[in-house]
């Protein structure tokens, strides 16, 4: 072999191990996941609309105190999870890990406290959490939320929790569930975090645990370590340490789940893993998967953790990325192609040329169409119209682009017609219909 041959080889072999990847934890979305995407994203969009929320968004990078204070030092999400960075002047920000946070701020930032209250926002887009990457579980993902602020009512965290039922209801999801829990306020949640506390020290608990029983002894029925598992099923229950306003408030809301029809399940043990979290907090799966789909609850102290006045709010997010799994799981995945009403065919340089501005005739017209203009073959363009399912097939060829007509090819009864130029959107309109 020649050393210019063999300098080549190596060479491509080396590029073939240095190519680059996605980050681990990250992924491309792919073309042929776009209608599953879109589909999933378009019925949030369908739900948050329909139970009158406006959308919001954030920027993705925020002040790195506002997690810190409002989510909570001793949770996952700000001691292990958040990716933190200075900036060249000093700042120091965070990719954002969660959206409640972030809306909160925007909140108060903008005075929306002045305007009609309650304040009902959805949002999606991408967050980003270190963590290790499993089945459905991303460092950057796509959430989902629905956030209501400025109201202590409890037919929001009712409302908040059917729209994510609705949600799956939406896309064809059987077997959901949704586990519902009150985990008390600033009144009654001391005396039972002391219980909580007194229980947990008696037990031979995982390192994290033993962090939390100083820091946030609630979170110790959060913990997933296998050794602390068992420990939860003897631990007091929340549910018999509320005080009079939180079980009424408790109450109101599973007495609007129960009108509404949306079945739950009393979870005592849930928690949720969040700081600003106060009475309502939910869970929603799905049957045959461990992961859950959307969660949320109900944060009347966000607000002054990050130093705006006491402003009561409930909200929940769903993971776009874990729903579109359990789609595929289910076999509920749309068609991977976005079929066309109607499949042009050119046959000569001056046709192909002309068929650029016919085109946008049917762009502005409304009127969807597919056309290959890096094919030549008629044989090839006619087979690729059939792969299509096109009902309708438009023949633009050399004699056609000269005279200003085009040929309407009905591609179920293999009859054809010559149209003038002119008159072709509204022939085909015809045919559509």
């Amino acid at each position: 072999m020649p050393p210019a041959d063999k300098e080549k080889k190596k060479t491509s072999g080396k590029e073939a191990l240095t190519s680059f990847q996605t980050p681990k934890g990250m992924r491309d979305i792919l073309p042929d996941e776009w209608p599953l995407f879109d589909k999933v994203v378009g019925a949030a969009k369908s739900i948050g609309e329909f139970y009158n929320f406006s959308r919001i968004d954030t920027p993705i990078m925020e002040q790195a105190d506002l997690f810190a204070r409002g989510v909570g030092l001793g949770t996952d999400i700000v001691e292990k999870e958040m990716y933190v960075f200075s900036t060249k002047g000093g700042d120091r920000l965070a990719l954002r890990p969660e959206y409640t946070a972030p809306v909160m701020r925007s909140y108060i930032q903008h005075g929306m406290s002045h305007l009609p209250q309650p304040r009902r926002l959805w949002y999606t887009g991408p967050v980003f959490r270190h963590e290790n990457p499993q089945s459905m579980r991303y460092r950057q993902f796509t959430q989902f939320g629905l956030e209501v602020l400025g109201s202590a009512d409890p037919v929001f965290d009712a409302e908040v929790i059917i729209g994510f039922y609705r949600l799956l209801d939406e896309l064809k999801v059987k077997g959901v569930s949704i586990e519902v829990n009150s985990i008390g306020c600033k009144t009654c949640r001391p005396a039972y975090r002391k219980k909580l506390t007194e229980y947990y020290r008696k037990q031979d608990v995982c390192e994290d645990c033993r962090v939390r029983l100083e820091t946030n002894p609630l979170r110790l029925l959060d913990c997933k370590n296998p050794k602390c598992q068992p420990l939860k099923e003897g631990a007091p229950s929340i549910l018999d340490n509320l005080c009079q306003n939180c079980r009424q408030h408790f109450r109101q809301v599973l007495e609007y789940l129960d009108e509404a029809r949306v079945p739950y399940v009393l979870n005592p043990r849930l928690v949720r893993g969040l700081d600003y979290y106060s009475r309502t907090v939910f869970e929603t799966f799905v049957e045959g998967e461990d992961a859950a789909l959307a969660s949320g609850g109900r944060y009347d102290y966000l607000a002054e953790m990050i130093g705006g006045r006491p402003t009561p709010a409930v909200g929940g997010a769903a993971g776009i990325e874990r729903i579109m799994e359990v789609l595929r799981n289910k076999g509920i995945v749309p068609a991977g192609k976005i079929k066309g009403k109607v499949y042009l065919i050119h046959v000569g340089e001056v046709s192909k040329k002309k068929s650029l501005s016919l085109v946008e005739e049917f762009r502005r017209a409304g009127i969807p169409l597919v056309n290959e203009l890096s094919k030549e073959s008629l044989s090839s363009q006619m087979e690729l119209a059939a792969k299509n399912n096109a009902p309708l097939t438009l023949i633009f060829g050399q004699k056609e682009s000269y005279e200003d007509s085009i040929i309407i090819r009905d591609m179920e009864s293999g009859v054809q017609e010559v149209v003038p130029l002119s008159k072709v959107i509204e022939e085909v309109k015809k045919r559509l219909k």
